[in-house]
């Protein structure tokens, strides 16, 4: 199933369990209701905001857009997943997994480059992220309190407050694990 067809099925699903129709979700989430029936309909290229956008309209978290059964054994090789790219920085990111039910930690791998920065909102109050960096320099964290991560380095952080990821080197890569709690 391609990443189109399951964003599609997940916001049809949460919209529906929801009760809300196509212009209410359209509307809460600041976007066009034609743009959300073509996502809808599996059509489209949706970036990362637009996808944040619809999962805080719908009240869930990014990763329920993407939700699958899955197997008890996961193989995601390099340059495989669900990926998403940015508009506004050069950033994607790819959901490598995410919890059952009642569980609360999602799991990605990023890919960033040189360029702008990508400012992440505040996420939900208690939000922790966890950056572990693969490969080359990034500068990530909290607003003001940025750090200045290489490979191997691992920093956890508050992420209920505005935060960035910067790439300082080409081809930099880092798993994050985001954890929301009750």
């Amino acid at each position: 199933m391609s990443p189109n067809d399951l964003i599609a099925r997940a916001i049809k699903r949460e919209r529906n369990r929801k009760g809300m129709s196509l212009s209410a979700l359209a509307e809460s989430a600041d976007l066009a209701k034609s743009t959300l029936s073509n996502l809808e309909a599996g059509k489209g290229n949706p970036s990362i905001e637009t996808l944040w956008a619809i999962a805080e309209a719908l009240g869930v978290t990014f990763s329920t857009l993407f939700e699958v059964s899955t197997p008890e054994l996961r193989l995601i090789r390099a340059h495989e997943g669900a990926t998403v790219d940015s508009d506004h920085a050069p950033y994607q990111t790819t959901l490598l997994d995410n919890c059952p039910v009642g569980v609360r930690r999602d799991l990605y791998r990023v890919d960033l480059e040189p360029g702008a920065p990508r400012r992440s909102s505040p996420h939900p109050a208690g939000t922790v992220e966890h950056v572990v960096i693969c490969q080359g320099q990034a500068r990530v964290g909290p607003r003001g309190e940025e750090e200045v991560l290489n490979s191997g380095d691992y920093f956890r952080y508050p992420a209920d407050g505005n935060h960035i990821y910067e790439a300082l080197e080409g081809q930099t890569q880092m798993i994050v694990v985001i954890e929301t709690r009750d």
